[in-house]
């Protein structure tokens, strides 16, 4: 793809046929806790990437490190491209979490809000300024939720969700999408969504396909004023999907590729 970074999630280790050719964090990830995590991985020589090592919240970290309160929901790194300025990059994986026996439940998967919001709350470790302008933060990736959800869908905890939207936005954090025409729009529209939805699919069940896949879950998000920088794509036609069950997103930052 001539990328530069690749923001991963649910990633395993890197294969060995590819081992020599892509650089990512050393972070001692304990595989007894979970086997999938994400990550940032440098692709190509036009950047140098600097990546922030994973620990227990405190009050002020050390320079190379990110106080995370859930280590298998997010990575960051800060990327330097040649002859431009330098910005921060989290991947984000907002896994889904089943709320307490007590609850007598009968959410199958549980609910993946709880996990954007641990998310947010570690990013916000990149923030100190209500000035959304100091800030360069790009962050991407799965967050388990569909964008714009009417009370009715039966995938989405919808006025939860919206909460995620909301807090990015408070924290000077651009939506960026992807949104139609960055992308293929499913059709019909899915049941839950309004008529004016621009969300393009990103993901499939096992028992659909590229063609025939419904649901945006993966976005990527921008500091307010870096964000007119950035531009998405769904990479989201069938012959582009890829081999995973969530299409890839292209992501350019500038000139940068």
């Amino acid at each position: 793809m001539d990328a530069d970074v690749a923001l991963l999630q649910e990633a395993g280790q890197v294969p060995e046929d590819v081992a020599g050719d892509v650089e990512t964090d050393s972070a001692d990830l304990p595989d007894d806790l979970y086997d999938r995590w994400p990550r940032v991985v440098k692709l190509s020589d036009r950047v140098e990437v600097e990546w922030f090592r994973p620990v227990s919240p405190m009050m002020r970290p050390e320079a190379d490190e990110i106080p995370v309160s859930d280590v298998s929901t997010i990575a960051a790194a800060r990327v330097i491209p040649q002859g431009a300025e330098p910005f921060i990059v989290v991947s984000m994986y907002a896994r889904w979490v089943m709320p307490h026996s007590s609850t007598g439940t009968k959410w199958g998967v549980g609910h993946s809000d709880g996990s954007a919001h641990r998310i947010l709350s570690d990013l916000s470790a990149f923030i100190g300024s209500v000035d959304p302008s100091t800030h360069r933060i790009l962050a991407a990736g799965d967050l388990n939720m569909i964008h714009g959800a009417t009370e009715d869908n039966r995938l989405a905890l919808a006025v939860r969700e919206g909460t995620v939207i909301d807090r990015m936005a408070a924290l000077g954090l651009e939506f960026l999408g992807p949104q139609y025409p960055d992308g293929r729009q499913a059709s019909p529209t899915p049941q839950g969504l309004g008529p004016n939805t621009k969300n393009v699919p990103t993901y499939h069940t096992v028992r659909k396909s590229p063609e025939t896949a419904e649901n945006q879950l993966d976005y990527a998000f921008a500091s307010r004023g870096f964000h007119e920088e950035v531009t998405v794509r769904a990479m989201n036609s069938p012959e582009e999907w890829g081999s995973s069950d969530h299409c890839r997103l292209w992501i350019e930052v500038g000139t940068q590729n």
